[in-house]
């Protein structure tokens, strides 16, 4: 008969905490922060600091909440903000690029296409045909009502 208990069992909390992320505040901020400096970057440690951790600490943690590391998922984010910039098809290419922090047109391509497979105006074109698509069986009911009418 063992003399040690087991605490996961016994519905004791572990005793250590490294593995659990960010607290929920922590997280919520730290995106906050990064969303923020989106155009023109942030260092991790800057994130890091507002959230009352180590740089290296941090970065753990934040992993274990968002299964990114914070450029990852900072990254990510400028590829969505790319993605809805190019669906309202409003700016140039160029302007995306700088507006979701790429240093260049050729910046954003090689990690947009990297990240989907798919150059920027090539999704652009792509997402065009879905809107237009999913658009149709409307235009084409107004389209019958104007008819009978």
């Amino acid at each position: 008969m063992s003399m040690f208990v087991d605490c996961q069992s016994a519905g004791t909390p572990p005793l250590d905490t490294r593995l659990q992320g960010l607290a929920a505040w922590q997280e919520r901020l730290a995106k906050e922060v990064m969303l923020q400096h989106l155009e023109r970057g942030i260092s991790v440690s800057q994130v890091a600091s507002v959230c009352g951790l180590s740089r290296s600490h941090f970065t753990r943690q934040f992993k274990l909440s968002t299964g990114l590391a914070p450029l990852e998922w900072l990254r990510q984010e400028r590829i969505l903000r790319a993605q809805r910039l190019l669906a309202e098809r409003a700016l140039p290419l160029a302007a995306i690029a700088l507006e979701c922090g790429f240093f260049d047109q050729a910046h954003l391509s090689r990690v947009f296409t990297r990240s989907l497979g798919l150059p920027p105006l090539a999704w652009q074109q792509q997402a065009l045909e879905r809107r237009l698509l999913a658009e149709l069986p409307q235009m084409q009911s107004q389209h019958r009502q104007q008819a009978v009418a």
